[in-house]
């Protein structure tokens, strides 16, 4: 007998130790299954072993319970809902009531399998990122084509990518056109056209034609990567309000240990002690609250946000004001030509032909305000872009050239200026008009004769009105912090009915604003390096992950991956659904607690029943957490 016992016990702990080693859902499905079988077993008195079945289930779901309640109690004396846990297996199996045991043990594994399937949906539309880098790349060298592992391309390396390929890295297209699939990074829908010039993006897929590519930003710089590490940096852990709830189940823990022996004290039925210390195991006041936080943080990566501190939600759930840079965040953050005016000359040059003469000329120039005339000109205009020699730049001024042997010039004030060309009072008074609304006029010029000019403004995001309304109309203020003039601010923020509006702000002067006004709790919404302060400082910050510096993002507690903040009210209520719904889980765990301990003192709950409904309060407060995961809105 003890011959076949101990040859039993050696192929259970190998079969252990084979299962130990399937990792998260896996192990837990695996150890579910086999206690499960053996629960079943014990409750209809089969028993095909030389001991009760129901131990498998108290060694599989059981043991690793306790030994993490001993690590826990020695390593830092942290005495949670494991300890409780512990305390109740541990006695009922004392009382000989192995299959009460068993079936806490068995319930228990139950709640943590729904834990990991909740935490592993809510996470799933973000984590998908890791995956996504590839793992090599094709490198031109002198010698040709070599692949080369993804994490050794270096900057300045030249790569090439096939159709159907993902971008190992990001950087510039220096031959070739193609469609780029931008979805895992930035929501869009449709394939984004790109050409030489254009920068593409580690992780997005190459759709169409083959290109050659200029790797910018490798490794731990690239698009991708950062990305993960947002991912890897979502902890519901560091939330407080986690914390308050570990603070309570340590109290709850003393509670019961005291209910307990006072019942048994009274009673002299241990059986009744037992229950009260199964009844008054704190874990769905534990476990709910992570849940909740991590489902809210699952709810909004599939709006576009990427949560980066676990208490970041539970801290905008407090927010009573948003400030707004404006450039990149209210605004596209790139200029546009929003106006072609042409003027009497002896020219005779009508807008439409101002509008080509300039985007022919500054379709050479390096100039960012010159390449936004010529994608603007591309969008708007049917007609072809002409040919141009003697191409001339001068910093600072402008540019010039010849279109069918006729002097072309393209500038500022000072530019014109310097070619003798005049600017009558008129045009600059029509002009003003533009300027004051914080445009940029470019004159154009034919010969010596001003012809017109064109006007380039940051446009406004098509969906920020509406974000301001639903804030306005929530209550909470609204604020524009912006470095351009008073002018180009006054304007987007009348624009918008915001009701607050900064000009003229240096990055200390963010930061001083955000530090002076503290106890309202501030949500700062910025892009750029000069955010960077101020999206540290506020209460919550919240970074453009798409056009905004790689400083911005890794300042702020959340990333807005698609750039839209038409998802911001929905962000807002969402961390105010999240508060409520752990409010509501802590208060179902302990009214639950406490009317179960009030029905095990005169033993109408017995260990069986009591882990039963224990477990039933678990497992509901975390099925009323993963309902946030497909929460919407309806403001």
């Amino acid at each position: 007998m003890e011959t076949a016992i101990r040859k039993l016990e050696t192929n259970v702990f190998s079969k252990l130790e084979y299962l130990l080693e399937l990792g998260g859902i896996k192990k837990d499905i695996a150890f579910l299954v086999l206690s499960g079988l053996a629960v079943l077993a014990s409750l209809f008195d089969y028993q095909p072993l030389p001991f009760d079945i129901a131990w498998v289930a108290i060694i599989l779901c059981g043991l690793p319970i306790i030994i993490e309640a001993i690590i826990g109690l020695v390593t830092e004396f942290d005495i949670k809902a494991d300890v409780l846990v512990s305390l109740a297996l541990i006695a009922a199996v004392a009382t000989g009531e192995i299959f009460a045991a068993a079936e806490v043990a068995f319930i228990m594994q139950i709640g943590a399998l729904l834990e990991d399937i909740t935490v592993a949906k809510a996470r799933a539309g973000i984590e998908k990122l890791v995956n996504l880098t590839p793992q090599e790349a094709r490198v031109l060298t002198a010698s040709g084509a070599q692949f080369v592992k993804a994490d050794e391309v270096q900057v300045g390396d030249i790569l090439r990518v096939l159709p159907g390929e993902t971008i190992p890295v990001d950087g510039e297209i220096i031959a070739g056109e193609t469609s780029i699939n931008q979805a895992v990074l930035t929501g869009e829908s449709l394939p984004v056209d790109k050409t030489v010039g254009d920068m593409v993006s580690s992780g997005t897929v190459n759709q169409f034609g083959s290109f050659d590519m200029r790797a910018v930003k490798v490794g731990e710089d690239s698009s991708i990567q950062r990305m993960i590490r947002l991912v890897q940096s979502a902890d519901a852990g560091k939330a407080k309000i986690v914390g308050l709830a570990d603070r309570w189940a340590t109290w709850v823990v003393v509670i019961a240990l005291l209910s307990a022996i006072g019942t048994w004290a009274v009673t002299g039925e241990i059986l009744r002690a037992v229950t009260i210390l199964v009844v008054f195991c704190p874990c769905a006041l534990v476990l709910a609250t992570p849940t909740a936080i991590m489902a809210a943080i699952g709810n909004a990566t599939k709006h576009g946000f990427l949560v980066r501190e676990g208490d970041a939600l539970e801290r905008l759930a407090n927010v009573k004001t948003v400030t707004f840079d404006k450039t990149g965040t209210l605004t596209f953050g790139m200029p546009k030509v929003v106006a072609v005016e042409s003027v009497d000359s002896p020219v005779g040059c009508t807008s439409d032909a101002v509008y080509r003469l300039a985007a022919s000329l500054e379709a050479l120039s390096e100039h960012p305000l010159g390449k936004a005339i010529v994608k603007s000109f591309k969008e708007s205009s049917k007609t072809d872009i002409l040919p141009v020699t003697e191409f001339k730049m001068l910093p600072g001024r402008g540019v010039s050239g010849k279109i069918a042997s006729q002097l072309i010039v393209a500038g500022n004030e000072r530019m014109m200026a310097e070619a003798g060309i005049e600017i009558t009072s008129s045009v600059k008074t029509s002009g003003a008009k533009y300027l004051d609304q914080g445009g940029t006029i470019v004159y154009v010029a034919v010969g010596q004769y001003l012809v017109g000019y064109l006007v380039l403004a940051d446009t406004v995001r098509s969906e920020s009105q509406a974000v301001i309304d639903k804030l306005n109309r929530i209550g909470v203020e609204t604020v524009l912090l912006t470095g351009d003039n008073e002018s180009a601010a006054y304007t987007i923020g009348s624009q918008l009915v915001i009701r607050s509006i900064r000009a003229n702000c240096l990055p200390e002067d963010k930061l001083n604003y955000i530090e002076s006004h503290e106890n309202q709790s501030i949500c700062m919404i910025g892009d750029g390096i000069n955010d960077a302060p101020a999206l540290k400082k506020a209460q919550v910050g919240i970074a453009m992950g798409g056009v905004g510096s790689d400083i911005a993002v890794d300042a702020a507690d959340i990333a807005l991956v698609d750039d839209e903040i038409k998802e911001l009210p929905h962000l807002m209520a969402l961390s105010k659904r999240m508060m409520s719904t752990i409010k509501w889980n802590l208060a179902f765990a302990m009214i639950l607690n406490f009317t179960a301990i009030g029905l095990s003192f005169p033993g109408i709950l017995t260990p069986v029943t009591g882990a039963l409904v224990h477990n039933a309060g678990s497992v509901l407060v975390i099925i009323n957490s993963a309902l946030l995961l497909t929460w919407r809105s309806r403001a």
